[in-house]
């Protein structure tokens, strides 16, 4: 690793400007104010279906940067990446770290993967702040009349824990229930990474519903009067953090919403960073394409100044071998078929994305199990449907691994105008957006309502003043609402089990099939996996 300073000086960064955590992690102390100037192209980088195989999507981001670097040296041109950051959840849970792997990493990774800057645990103390005030109001006499049947605002935590997902408070004025969501899925968070700076913060931050009264009428945060306390917690945490590749690119790490249960982006804070002061800024979006993806191009990128220019779609040989329903250990072993059978999911990601009008490119993610010809059939297949291929191999081979994809993406970039637009507009109805979504993104025939999610609707409807952006909450194992459903299958009903609304951010989500704000732990979890080890 280089100096942070070295590292901020590719991006035009001055030292004055950061703030340090020791050598290699610094806080970029940006300008209060929305993006001025998009200087880069803004690429995208999601993925097919993801399976336990691995697709590849992180490494693919990073290994692109460092591959587009490579070609850039002596042009005094820059790439930079802009990612999300890892949350404890998976961490000790199933997943384990979020800075890519083998060549194509962020460093320094375990600082990053644990506790990091802070900004997670900022959020979640802000979050137990809203939720020890409202308690306390109540405590104290209850002056905003809150009916403690009625406290919406959940408590959040950067751990997976089941056991805390729905909890019984005694505050001595009787027993009432409240929930606890991870704080990737927390609207504090959502909010974090859309707002474009600290007025439009706080303003969104006042905006949140924490509860109800006894009349029915909405409480919000502002009422509350704690928006100053909470801007001493986020203030620092607001501004992106700087961190490097192993080949000594610039990474902004900000921002870390789940894609399944929340909008799967990196803040809006970061990007404006990669935006304003590198050439190519390249950044990915969590889970398939359906999820972040989707959520991408519709939620984070309704703002005027976030508009992108590519997308890079990312599969590997593995990934589509079990979309084809080959078993997980037979993998190392050549199945063209169920290869073949598998590219329909991929193909359907495609053909997802093009509907944003922007140009699109795919990466093969390779692995040394892949055979030759594995890779000419599904490469021949693509090719036919038009769509242009680069093999991708920075796992392995690092920057140079990455070089024929940062060729792809130049020449695409230099030959092709995105001419981007949103799947829907935002002024239609709730239910429309949502069918939308299901039917075009997901291939459903249909959407059924509980009667929860049906009384959620009429009120969510009495709450919505303008047009909003619908996140879906679904498993990102499968196009359907079904995680055991494999490939790209049709005529299915997506399940909505209920919705919430996010004021402050002016967020819809629709929670569908079994779908948890908080996760909870494998049988054994990466934390275990860790004892004993160095």
């Amino acid at each position: 690793m280089i100096k942070i300073q070295t590292i901020a000086k590719k991006l035009g960064i001055k030292a004055s400007d950061l703030f340090c955590y020791g050598p290699y992690i610094a806080k970029v102390m940006t300008k209060d104010e929305p993006i001025k100037k998009k200087k880069a192209k803004l690429i995208l980088v999601t993925a097919m279906t993801p399976t336990k195989a691995g697709e590849g999507k992180t490494t693919t981001s990073i290994g692109l940067t460092d591959g587009l670097n490579l070609l850039l040296k002596g042009s005094k041109k820059v790439a930079c990446a802009c990612l999300r950051q890892p949350s404890l959840g998976p961490f000790f849970g199933m997943k384990g770290g979020a800075t890519g792997g083998g060549k194509a990493s962020v460093e320094p990774d375990e600082r990053i993967n644990v506790h990091f800057t802070g900004d997670l645990h900022a959020i979640s103390s802000a979050s137990l702040l809203i939720s020890a005030v409202i308690e306390n109001s109540i405590y104290q006499g209850n002056a905003l009349n809150i009916n403690k049947d009625r406290i919406v605002f959940p408590r959040a935590l950067d751990v997976n824990d089941r056991a805390l997902r729905e909890v019984q408070v005694d505050n001595k004025t009787g027993i009432h229930t409240n929930e606890t969501v991870i704080t990737a899925a927390s609207e504090i968070m959502t909010i974090f990474c859309l707002a474009k700076d600290k007025t439009d913060f706080l303003t969104k931050l006042g905006n949140i519903t924490v509860a109800y009264d006894n009349e029915g009428n909405p409480i919000y945060l502002k009422q509350l009067n704690i928006l100053n306390a909470l801007w001493l917690i986020l203030k620092d945490a607001f501004q992106p953090n700087l961190v490097q590749t192993l080949y000594k690119s610039p990474v902004l790490v900000h921002g870390g919403p789940f894609a399944n249960i929340a909008h799967g982006c990196c803040s809006y804070r970061s990007l404006k960073v990669g935006l304003e002061n590198s050439d190519y800024c390249v950044t990915e979006a969590g889970f398939g394409a359906d999820l972040g993806g989707e959520k991408f191009m519709d939620i984070l990128c309704r703002t005027d100044e976030l508009k992108p220019d590519l997308t890079v779609m990312v599969f590997s040989i593995r990934a589509l071998k079990l979309q084809g329903g080959a078993d997980y250990d037979t993998l190392n072993e050549e199945n063209v078929d169920a290869c073949l059978s598998g590219l329909s999911n991929l193909i359907k990601h495609l053909e997802n994305m093009k509907k944003f009008n922007v140009p699109l490119v795919v990466a093969m993610n390779e692995f040394k199990s892949d055979s030759p010809k594995e890779k000419k059939a599904v490469c021949e297949k693509l090719d036919e449907l038009g769509y242009k291929v680069a093999p991708y191999t920075s796992f392995m081979d690092g920057e140079k691994g990455g070089k024929d994809l940062a060729k792809l993406v130049l020449d695409t970039l230099n030959e092709t105008t995105s001419n981007y637009k949103p799947l829907y507009n935002g002024d239609e109805t709730i239910e429309d957006i949502i069918e939308k979504i299901s039917t075009e993104i997901y291939g459903a025939k249909d959407v059924v309502y509980s009667n929860e999610a049906k009384q959620d609707l009429e009120n969510i409807k009495k709450m919505v003043k303008s047009s909003t952006s619908v996140c879906v909450a679904k498993t990102p194992l499968s196009l359907t609402d079904n995680p055991k459903v494999l490939g790209a299958p049709k005529d299915f009903t997506i399940h909505v089990q209920g919705l919430n609304y996010y004021s402050g951010a002016n967020l819809v989500v629709a929670r569908t099939g079994t779908i948890w704000l908080m996760p909870g732990l494998p049988k054994v979890p990466q934390a275990v996996k860790m004892e004993g080890s160095k």
